[in-house]
């Protein structure tokens, strides 16, 4: 299968699902994003602790928040 025929049966999936089934994939990938890039903090900072792995992701977080 071709990147752009995945692509195209991923969206199909995506179209048959309910609004909450997408709500739900939605809030799923935003804590992997936030898993990973708290690891990406440890790494950087492996001194840190949970609350400061936490607030470096929150600063992180606000630094793509539209304007």
């Amino acid at each position: 299968m071709t990147p752009a025929a995945a692509l195209e049966q991923q969206i199909a999936r995506y179209r048959e699902m309910t609004c909450e089934q997408r709500v739900l994939v939605a809030l799923r990938l935003h804590a992997l994003a936030c898993d990973l890039a708290r690891m990406g903090i440890r790494r950087q900072h492996p001194e840190a602790d949970d609350t400061k792995v936490n607030e470096l992701l929150r600063r992180r977080l606000e630094l793509t928040r539209v304007q």
